[in-house]
């Protein structure tokens, strides 16, 4: 089995962007528009208030993720942009990064991690739930959109 690298990128990287792009692509197909519309800045990824992360098999960029600083308090991680290309997926690649952003978080000193996903994702809910994430309220640029689910756990 081939062996998942996680390396900390620039968000706005070329293989970050590529990336995210992708995921981009795969939510409007699920959700229509541009798949996602909230506003994000490339500078909230850069420790110590966020990381950005991406996984590679056979030295070819396949997933990423990442987290901001989210709220006042300075101890809540809002996780993003988690997405694997289709020809990785069943391979543990989203739960690798999964837990790289959790590790990251924790190191950084945030307590909690919190995630906004829509209805049409069951993979997503699914990966999430098996993690240990519950249902919280619903918060964020989608937070009173139909199909806005949002989760959390403490890390």
């Amino acid at each position: 089995m081939q062996e998942i690298e996680i390396h900390l990128v620039p968000f706005d990287s070329p293989a970050a962007q590529r990336l995210i792009t992708a995921a981009l692509a795969d939510l409007g197909a699920r959700y229509g528009g541009s798949g996602d519309e909230t506003p994000v800045d490339a500078s909230e990824f850069t420790p110590p208030e966020g990381a950005f992360l991406i996984a590679r098999l056979d030295g070819q960029p396949v997933g990423c993720g990442g987290w901001r600083s989210h709220g006042d308090q300075g101890d809540t991680a809002e996780l993003k942009r988690m997405y694997t290309a289709p020809q990785a997926r069943g391979r543990g690649v989203a739960r690798a990064v999964l837990a790289a952003v959790e590790r990251s978080a924790r190191e950084h000193g945030r307590k909690r991690i919190i995630l906004e996903c829509g209805d049409r994702q069951p993979e997503a809910i699914a990966m999430y739930s098996a993690a240990g994430y519950e249902r919280i309220p619903n918060f964020g640029y989608y937070a009173d959109h139909p199909g806005c689910l949002s989760f959390g756990r403490p890390l």
